[in-house]
């Protein structure tokens, strides 16, 4: 593991309907971790074990960021379970506010983050009269519909995918039973590899009712997980087209509920294209990582 912290490295580890991660505070951009590292504390059984690595930077001490720090303090530095860099993570933007609230950075109410897909705002709802935390809503922005017929495979069985970009890549798969995905171990076949020349998420999607569908995901660099946001956005969008409900055509805003193994998330899509993803954020532990294996 490279990094320069002389002593363990504190960490948090936090989800957003079971879409899991390691936190690392690290504001003033002093911690190097490298793929293997992030590979190591993603482990579910040697390391920590998440979906990915939340880097907590501020955007000024960041050089991805640095252009972004006048209008959001702190950037995300996102980095999948293998070690891979991701642009943006919408289940790890709420838990990313989630923190920073924790912290004592932030309050409630609305919070910018920066990631590499641009800046993300976020707001953070007050709590219940129980102290239960408030959900945190985050503006995605809005998606694009690269043109080009897109298919999945699993095994020998294909579908249809529709192609779409929420600052990270999508294929959504409408089909019949989730099971259909199979196990999900490997990273489903999308074809044409031109649509996508640096990998894609895989999202399998059934209908549960009138605006209300539920999903399976192959995240790229992760493998199937509990939940995947800017999945579900993608989800939510494709939907809306398949249902000509396009609210720059209908002139009104919809919301879909959208179901994940892990819990469920509301999904809004406003006149001017922008997209609203409402839900939980849960930070369950904190704590040092040992000095001896972060030497290993």
């Amino acid at each position: 593991m490279n990094t320069r912290a002389p002593q363990g490295m504190a960490f948090l580890k936090g989800h957003g309907t079971e879409n899991d991660f390691v936190i690392v505070p690290d504001p003033d951009g002093r911690i190097e971790l490298s793929p293997a590292a992030v590979a190591r504390l993603c482990d579910r059984r040697a390391g920590i074990g998440a979906d990915g690595v939340l880097r907590v930077v501020r955007s000024a001490a960041h050089p991805e960021a640095a252009a972004m720090a006048a209008e959001a303090e702190w950037f995300m530095d996102y980095r999948n379970a293998d070690g891979s860099i991701a642009e943006m993570c919408g289940n790890g933007v709420r838990v990313f506010a989630r923190y920073l609230q924790r912290a004592g950075l932030v309050g409630e109410g609305d919070v910018p983050v920066a990631t590499r897909a641009g800046i993300r705002r976020t707001h953070i709802a007050k709590a219940s009269p129980d102290g239960t935390p408030g959900d945190i809503t985050v503006d995605m922005g809005p998606a694009a519909l690269p043109e080009g017929a897109v298919t999945v495979t699993i095994g020998e069985r294909s579908w249809p995918a529709r192609n779409v970009n929420m600052g990270n890549p999508h294929a959504v798969a409408f089909v019949d039973d989730l099971a259909q995905a199979g196990a999900l171990l490997d990273a489903p076949g999308v074809s044409p590899a031109a649509a996508y020349p640096d990998g894609t998420n895989v999202e399998f999607v059934v209908d549960r009712g009138p605006r209300h569908v539920a999903l399976r995901v192959h995240e790229r660099g992760s493998g199937e997980t509990r939940s995947c946001g800017t999945g579900a956005c993608a989800v939510m969008v494709a939907a809306v087209r398949r249902d000509g409900a396009d609210p720059a055509v209908t002139g009104r805003p919809v919301t879909y509920t959208v179901d994940v193994p892990g819990g469920r998330l509301v999904i809004t899509e406003r006149t001017d294209g922008s997209i609203e993803m409402g839900g939980p954020a849960v930070i369950v532990a904190e704590g040092v990582i040992d000095p001896e294996w972060l030497r290993a």
